[in-house]
């Protein structure tokens, strides 16, 4: 697969499929990009299992904070990775040894391990690297434009409410039974 650019079909289809999201990195630090995207997808619906060894066993928004990947008490379809290159390496190993495997392995913006990525991939995961997931979810819904940004996407359909009426979700509909 091409690292370096992901359609947005693609993008679509992750963030459409998965429910579990474990956010590897996650902070207590309400200006950390970690906590800020731990609650935008805890609005946008996903199931959210904030993980840091420093915070383990506290509440984060609402969320207690895992350890590690393994002992989060449910199947993951996605981890998101908010550590460096070099530690994405050994969080997909850890993610690799689950079982059931997380669907997705996504890095943050900034976060490349080519290697990590072939070996997820070898054992059928989905990988995105170098991308935001609430940036993403934002440029496909259309609140990317909110604040100026541009979605490379051209588009006459109106965009969906999120269940909460606040907010557009990706276009198709609210997302239930979380």
């Amino acid at each position: 697969m091409n690292h370096d650019s992901y359609s947005s079909d693609l993008i679509r289809s992750i963030l459409q499929s998965v429910k579990t999201v474990a956010l590897v990195g996650a902070s207590s630090n309400p200006v950390r990009p970690s906590y800020f995207v731990l609650k935008y997808l805890l609005d946008k619906g996903y199931e959210v299992f904030p993980v840091n060894p420093g915070l383990a066993g506290q509440e984060l928004l609402g969320r207690t904070v895992y350890g590690s990947l393994k002992d989060i008490p449910k199947a993951i379809d996605m981890v998101d990775i908010f550590r460096n290159s070099e530690a994405a390496g050994p969080i997909t190993e850890e993610a690799l040894a689950l079982e059931p495997k997380p669907k997705v392995i996504w890095m943050q913006l900034s976060v490349r391990n080519d290697e990590a990525a072939a070996k997820a991939e070898a054992a059928g995961l989905q990988v995105v690297m170098n991308r935001c997931p609430k940036m993403e979810y934002g440029k496909l819904s259309g609140e990317w434009a909110w604040v100026g940004g541009h979605s490379g996407i051209i588009s006459s359909k109106k965009q969906a409410l999120h269940e909460s009426g606040k907010m557009q979700s990706l276009g198709l509909g609210p997302r239930k039974g979380y």
